[in-house]
């Protein structure tokens, strides 16, 4: 397969507002895709050589490095690289341009070599070959072989190739193609019609590796699709909760009774296990085995199973008293390079309450009481690892009384889980079998949220030139897309401002993302990837916003009033944040609370 086609695929993308258009692009991609290959070319459009929970090293090649090899490829002057990147911005196009002008193209040079007017072109293995080659180098001389490499690739490359393959490099596709427009596609292409799109979402839940769950479909079929299940070393992804502060509605929710937990104030893990092998994901479903070697120990006394996959929360403990510590504890943990002194400083514990696959046996299908019971059959606790404090509740009293006694102990609150015989594994999604229930909530604004940075403002005074107020949007999970919830320009230290710059440089982009819905136009418009924890006085409705509109009122969408930055929430992607449904329903639960004051 010719990587041109995924070139100037990538090229429609980029123009495209529309997402059944951008959908219908890629199912003529996927047709003309040699399925032994979908995998790379899902990858590809996802802006990746492999799924970043196996570990495997990234490219490796900063701006530097990138320039010159472009200008190792087109024949030109580093100096004159810089200046074009300064006035253009794109190191992509830039690249582009300089190979359709430049004599010392690829194209004429081996247009002369195979002296037929024709020429083999490059092939998506081929590219694919050489960035894993670029990104696997390692020791001496890695440097010279990484630039080699890629500055080779670049000169071999068509002018439009080569665009995407910088930007590839770069990490900055600039396209709008997130992976559900990507499942839609893939349904169309190869399962027969849209409509068998829930099937395949729930197999990527399932197994978080869109290029492998797109090689089975096109491979196998819908029918083998249907029949994935966890697979150990493979993440799955998270099951999500929704939110509430009125135990009597939380209850009704759940089914009349509940198992009410402790929510621990720490990092959500996955552990999976396989003989001796043990693996730790992250909510982000990052790899983080590394970082817990002290964990790692702890699982494989505690966890009686050959294979299987748990799920837990990993709190700081006080060295001396046994006591949690707070989550930003557990976060200097992690930032510091000395492993073993940071065992030994920040001790951990992990508090397991699910599971999701033991011994061959999926359990995602299984009611809470069945994956609870094969938990606390294979686990034998330790000092490191233990099962999550619950209880059975009946009554809004008995989950009041369950709440302070969880916030006594340290936890953040509790987690409200149905029982009853739907109270499956939902794998990715987010949904009223779980319902948070936070100290946060007997504040004015029920809770914090959390939202995705789109856009960027310029500030005044000593903040001046400097971006220092960013446009928020929550997650339209419907239909794919971003909305705006409110501007944020308080809650941030000088120091931060100062991070921040560098951080929102690295994202921002000349236009308005494609999948970002705003009527609000910034200084700066910003990729959505950065997630931040915002908290606010209440929400309002707003004619500005577009998170919601017409949701409670026409024309009118919903918006955070006096909303104050917490903290990054790197431990989360754009995917994982608060919903406008969500929000919509934190709105409705105020009314209800104002009323009740009035009465």
């Amino acid at each position: 397969m010719k990587f041109i086609l995924i070139a100037k695929t990538l090229d429609m993308v980029e123009k495209i507002s529309s997402r059944i258009q951008m959908t219908n692009t890629l199912v003529d991609l996927f047709k003309n895709t040699p399925k032994e290959i979908v995998d790379k070319v899902v990858y590809f459009l996802q802006g990746k050589l492999w799924p970043e929970w196996k570990g495997l090293p990234e490219l490796g090649l900063g701006e530097k490095l990138l320039i010159k090899a472009i200008a190792m490829s087109v024949g030109e002057k580093e100096n004159k690289v810089i200046e074009l990147y300064k006035m253009e911005g794109d190191l992509g196009k830039i690249t582009e341009e300089l190979k359709k002008r430049n004599k010392t193209s690829a194209a004429a040079g081996l247009m002369a070599f195979i002296g037929s007017g024709q020429k083999e072109g490059l092939s998506v293995e081929k590219v694919y070959d050489i960035l894993s080659r670029i990104a696997t180098a390692q020791g001496e001389g890695s440097r010279d072989l990484k630039l080699r490499l890629l500055s080779g690739l670049l000169r071999e490359a068509e002018p439009i190739e080569a665009r995407f393959i910088v930007r590839f490099v770069e990490g900055r596709h600039r396209i709008g193609v997130g992976d559900m427009t990507i499942l839609d596609a893939l349904a169309i292409a190869y399962a027969g019609g849209g409509t068998y799109r829930p099937i395949i979402e729930r197999a990527y839940n399932l197994r978080a590796d869109l290029g492998n769950i797109a090689k089975i479909v096109a491979e196998k079929g819908i029918e083998a699709i249907k029949e994935i299940k966890p697979s150990v070393g493979i993440p799955v992804k998270p099951m999500l909760a929704e939110r509430h502060n009125d135990p009597l509605e939380i209850l009704a929710k759940a089914g009349g009774k509940a198992i009410a937990e402790y929510k621990y104030d720490g990092e959500r893990v996955q552990i999976h296990k396989k003989g001796e092998n043990i693996w730790l994901f992250s909510r982000r479903l990052e790899n983080i085995t590394k970082m817990y070697p002290d964990v790692v120990e702890e699982v494989r006394k505690a966890v009686n199973a050959n294979e299987a996959i748990v799920e837990g929360e990993i709190v700081a403990i006080d060295p001396e008293t046994g006591d949690m510590r707070p989550f930003q504890i557990l976060m200097t943990r992690k930032r510091k390079y000395e492993i073993q002194r940071a065992i030994k400083e920040v001790p951990v514990r992990v508090y397991l309450f699910d599971a999701i696959y033991c011994d061959g046996e999926d359990l995602t299908t299984k009611t809470l009481q069945e994956r609870k019971k094969v938990l606390e059959k294979i686990i034998t606790e330790t000092e490191g690892i233990r099962l999550a404090e619950y209880r059975l509740v009946e009554t809004p009293e008995d989950l009041e009384k369950f709440f302070l006694e969880a916030i006594e102990f340290g936890a953040e609150g509790i987690m409200i889980k149905a029982v009853h015989q739907k109270s499956i594994y939902q794998a990715g999604n987010r949904g009223w079998l779980w319902i948070k229930y936070k100290r946060d909530y007997k504040s004015e604004m029920t809770d914090t949220v959390d939202l995705v940075v789109v856009g960027a403002f310029k500030g005044r005074g000593k903040r001046g030139k400097k971006l220092s107020t960013l446009l928020m949007a929550a997650l339209d999970k419907e239909n794919g897309v971003y909305r705006t919830v409110c501007k944020v320009g308080t809650g941030f230290t000088d120091e931060e401002l100062d991070r921040m710059q560098g951080l929102l440089e690295k994202y921002r982009i000349e236009s308005k993302h494609p999948l970002v819905i705003s009527d609000i136009e910034p200084d700066a418009w910003i990729e959505p990837v950065l997630v931040a924890e915002i908290m606010g006085a209440e929400i309002t409705l707003s004619p500005l916003h577009t998170c919601a509109r017409g949701a409670i009122k026409k024309d009118v969408g919903i918006s955070i009033r006096f909303p104050r930055f917490i903290r990054w929430r790197d431990d989360k992607g754009p995917e994982d944040i608060t919903t406008c449904k969500e929000l919509v329903e934190m709105y409705y639960l105020q009314l209800r609370k104002l009323e009740e004051q009035q009465k």
